[in-house]
């Protein structure tokens, strides 16, 4: 069954239940109500009677027709009055005209009810109805008097009021079970919509969200909220998936040309001398020199995608941290820029070209981070006209070592800025590169171990005002 009928039902059987249990109480105190009164009513009368200072019953005259005795024994809430002897037998009873001699009690049922004023129930002789009845002992004689009354109308207004309660109980449930299937299905109407939503994602729709279907304070609410955060969860997931999928595909593309390259040149060269085509000496050593080559590039590259794959693993179990300065390195870096391109000026300064160079201690691997101050600088050069100059700044700001090379070369542009951390990005996506270039690997490893000694490589670059790349690990005192 559905949620909606399921709780039509419990509410309804909870209704039917508090419905009965309403009217059983309802009633019963009604009948307990009446029988206190009865009883009430007889005990005193069968009181006051068995005080007269009489010497037993007196017939009733003929004055006692029904036209006065039937208001008296009504005003007196006894139909019936009854003396009995001391040896069980009826002396004297008093009647009213309404009743039938055939269903009184019989003198046997009459005889055993106690005389200490309590009320007691005794059939009728013809069994069709039942008596309410109170005896007590006379003081003018020896015998006992007793009351009773006829439980036919208070039996017949107990009957009626349930009746009327199962009556009116029946047309209240069946109007209060259609409004709760209506109201209920109002109230299940966002669970729908959400259900609606559900199916759309299912059907690869990430971007639909559930509605504000009701106040945040609500379960509906809540349920809202945590499904959307859910979802937008989930729709990342997904993008990154597709992203981190199109990303292996092109670096799958990308290891495939960069070993392709060099082992088509080693296998053609070997290929040329098993043909004999290297007549000379000078024609083998040369061959053997463009072998050599290749074999070093497929190398360098080996290492570095290994180095990679370890960063991306462990990237703390690659390091070997000593306490340092960033200053070395910058110095270095500057010997290393005029090695490259002697014609190049190169600046040594404070960061941001503020002042002389300052202090930059830190905990680090001096031999990781010299690779990637390698990097920055052979990127400089790689990539900026000759004679371009460069600064390299170092020092320390807001409690980070920093060490940053800057150059005045053409820049990149927003779009190559937001890839050029990628692995075999390069500026120029042409497969014709000149011997000796690399693989686009450099800047992927320079902010790989940069991360793994908690820091960064950042940039600041924009098209024609060049590009500024910084070191950034977290300051020793």
């Amino acid at each position: 069954m559905s949620l909606r009928v399921r709780l039509l039902l419990i509410t309804t059987a909870l209704l039917l239940a508090g419905l009965g249990l309403v009217g059983t109480v309802v009633s019963d105190r009604l009948e307990h109500y009446q029988l206190d009164r009865l009883d009430t009513q007889l005990s005193s009368l069968t009181s006051l009677i068995s005080r007269l200072p009489t010497s037993g019953p007196r017939p009733a005259g003929p004055a006692a027709t029904s036209g006065v005795l039937d208001p008296a024994l009504d005003l007196i809430g006894a139909p019936y009055l009854v003396y009995l002897a001391a040896d069980g037998t009826v002396a004297e009873g008093v009647l009213s005209s309404r009743l039938d001699r055939s269903t009184l009690p019989t003198p046997a049922e009459l005889r055993t009810i106690p005389t200490d004023g309590t009320g007691v129930f005794r059939p009728a002789a013809d069994g069709s109805d039942r008596w309410r009845a109170v005896a007590q002992h006379t003081a003018g004689w020896n015998g006992k008097v007793i009351a009773a009354a006829p439980m036919a109308e208070a039996d017949a207004t107990v009957a009626q009021l349930r009746v009327t309660s199962l009556a009116s109980g029946g047309v209240l449930l069946v109007v209060l079970t259609g409004l709760g299937w209506f109201a209920l299905g109002r109230g299940l109407r966002p669970l729908r919509r959400i259900e609606h939503t559900a199916a759309a994602i299912a059907a690869g729709d990430l971007t639909r969200r559930v509605p504000d279907l009701a106040g945040p304070g609500t379960e509906i609410g809540h349920l809202a909220g945590s499904l959307n955060t859910m979802l937008g969860q989930l729709e990342r997931a997904f993008a990154d998936r597709a992203a981190s999928e199109a990303r292996m595909r092109t670096f799958v593309s990308d290891v495939s040309h960069e070993l392709r390259t060099p082992l088509f040149v080693i296998k053609g060269s070997t290929d040329l001398h098993r043909m004999g085509g290297l007549a000379t000496a000078s024609d083998v050593d040369e061959t053997m020199r463009r072998i050599e080559r290749e074999a070093t590039r497929l190398t360098a590259l080996t290492e570095d995608l290994l180095l990679l794959a370890q960063l991306d693993d462990a990237p703390e179990g690659q390091l070997d941290r000593t306490p340092m300065d960033l200053r070395t390195l910058a110095t270095d870096a500057r010997h290393d820029l005029h090695a490259l391109d002697p014609a190049r000026p190169a600046e040594l300064t404070g960061p941001g070209g503020d002042g002389p160079p300052g202090p930059a201690p830190v905990d680090a691997d001096e031999a990781r981070l010299r690779q990637v101050v390698a990097n920055l600088v052979g990127n400089a050069v790689a990539h900026t006209p000759p004679g371009t100059p460069v600064r390299i700044g170092v020092g320390t700001v807001g409690g980070r070592a920093v060490l940053e090379v800057a150059d005045h070369g053409p820049g990149l542009t927003t779009e190559q800025a937001a890839k050029v951390f990628d692995r075999f990005y390069r500026t120029d996506r042409s497969r014709t590169r000149s011997a000796g270039a690399n693989a686009g690997l450099g800047l992927s490893i320079a902010r790989s171990l940069a991360r793994a000694h908690g820091g960064d490589v950042e940039l600041e670059t924009a098209a024609g005002q060049g590009a500024c790349f910084r070191l950034v690990l977290p300051a020793t005192p």
